[in-house]
């Protein structure tokens, strides 16, 4: 294989036999089960990183279920995204993803820098109640319940939550370990068609693991939840802000100091 096929196959890993082929991704009825909870200030300081900005101190913990997807195929997913604002822009910082496949694994770290871990989310419908879990090995991490539909929840209110931008770190580390790509990443999920939307009560409970940190985020209180479905595709990111590049301005006016 000569240098120039080289460059050409290289959008993921391996070369020869990558785990995911090429974008656009589209998902069809994609089931979420989000339900926004209030936190600790202190504990949102401590993980969302600069230049994004804490609103309020709240998380959105997201249950979705994926079973029908170009590219990745059928899973189901599990995480974090905390509502911030990057310059005067609303949208969300997505702290934690877990999930059961290794297409989507492998493709969202390596093209956006999705934060994702394999583990083993579920949704289920129990009766009159939608049940979410998270267990990472035998460990039960994460457990939400929601009655299920309630009441038909404000469509275009779900349309803009998503419609806003979500943000993310990439993350790619040089071969001696130091970090060669650090960068803020946006997103946008478009061609939404929402299907259904709901709202009832809810409740979530997340508990300690060295693996899957999702309680270090702690439940003050539950502020709402929506249940909803809707075919959308998952849009490539841009890069809104480069980490290095500061420590390089930085580096390079250092010898200046110096001499002055």
């Amino acid at each position: 294989m000569d240098i120039a096929d080289v460059v050409k196959r290289a959008y993921a890993m391996p070369l020869t036999n990558p785990s995911f082929p090429p974008g656009p991704y589209r998902f069809f009825d994609r089931e979420y089960i989000i339900i926004t909870y209030r936190t600790t200030r202190e504990a949102l300081e401590a993980v969302v990183p600069k230049p994004l900005e804490i609103d309020e101190p709240l998380v959105k913990y997201e249950f979705i279920r994926m079973p029908d997807s170009t590219g990745f195929g059928d899973y189901t997913e599990t995480g974090q995204v905390i509502p911030v604002r990057f310059g005067g822009q609303h949208g969300g910082y997505v702290h934690s993803m877990y999930l059961d496949d290794d297409a989507p694994i492998a493709g969202g770290r390596e093209l956006w820098g999705f934060p994702k871990k394999l583990a083993s989310p579920k949704i289920v419908h129990e009766g009159e109640v939608v049940v979410g879990t998270l267990h990472y090995g035998s460990v039960l991490c994460a457990t939400g319940t929601m009655g299920y539909k309630h009441r038909e929840a404000d469509h275009d209110s779900v349309l803009a939550s998503l419609a806003a931008p979500n943000f993310l770190i990439k993350i790619i580390p040089h071969v001696d370990g130091s970090p060669r790509i650090c960068e803020l990443v946006r997103y946008y999920l478009t061609e939404v068609t929402l299907k259904e939307a709901w709202t009832a009560p809810a409740a979530l409970d997340l508990r300690p693991h060295v693996m899957a940190d999702v309680a270090k985020l702690p439940v003050l209180e539950v502020v709402s939840a929506v249940h909803f479905t809707a075919d959308l595709t998952l849009g490539l990111g841009e890069v809104v802000h480069d980490y290095l590049a500061d420590r390089s301005t930085a580096s390079a006016t250092q010898p200046e100091k110096a001499r002055a």
